[in-house]
């Protein structure tokens, strides 16, 4: 996550939610680490928070993350989904409902399948699914998985992954899923096969 996080320029207008595989009893010091290679704020997500751009949100351990149709935050200790609390699977269906159009899903390394229903969903909802190159994962498992379940938007190393979600701060304005250009569908980028250091 210090690898890609870093690409994101200060004032960055879109919030950046992210769900980690931690052991339940993780302490905050991964938070502290990551935010001193961030330009953004980052912190754990709150029960009721507002969303807000230009934050970078993790989901508490041991919490499934959801968002409601109010863009606040909500949090639950349902039974774990694909073996994992807090789920991505979670969080991109109840970001798919929401955001729709509007939303870009990531899928980074990961030694399960969860996420590919979720990103499934985020396809289905009309936004825009990121899947990083399998052969630059530090575990392949979570992205071939998804790339079984669903045809991503684009395949693209960590280090392009980065540069991508940094150009969208050149917009300026909500990003919406539809209004990408046609040729940009399934663009490949094998070259870098930088791993994902979290």
């Amino acid at each position: 996550m210090t690898a890609l996080l870093p690409w994101l320029p200060e004032n960055y207008p879109f919030p950046v939610i992210i769900v980690l595989h931690l052991h339940p009893l993780q302490d905050r010091y991964f938070l502290e680490h990551i935010g001193k290679s961030c330009n953004l704020p980052v912190k754990e997500a709150d029960e009721k928070e507002s969303i807000r751009a230009g934050y970078v949100y993790f989901a508490p351990p041991n919490y499934h993350l959801l968002i409601e149709n109010d863009r606040i935050f909500s949090l639950s200790i349902d039974e774990k989904v694909n073996y994992s609390r807090p789920s991505i699977d979670v969080l991109f269906e109840s970001a798919a409902s929401v955001y729709g159009s509007g939303l870009v899903a990531v899928i980074l390394t990961g030694a399960n399948n969860d996420g590919a229903e979720g990103l499934r969903m985020v396809k289905e909802k009309g936004g825009l699914a990121i899947v990083q190159d399998p052969q630059s994962a530090e575990n392949a498992y979570m992205p071939a998985a998804a790339l079984q379940a669903v045809k991503p938007d684009f395949v693209l190393g960590l280090e392009a992954i980065g540069r991508w979600l940094a150009n969208l701060a050149q917009h300026k304005t909500s990003f919406h899923a539809k209004s990408r250009p046609k040729n940009h569908i399934q663009k490949q980028d094998t070259t870098t096969k930088q791993a994902l250091n979290n």
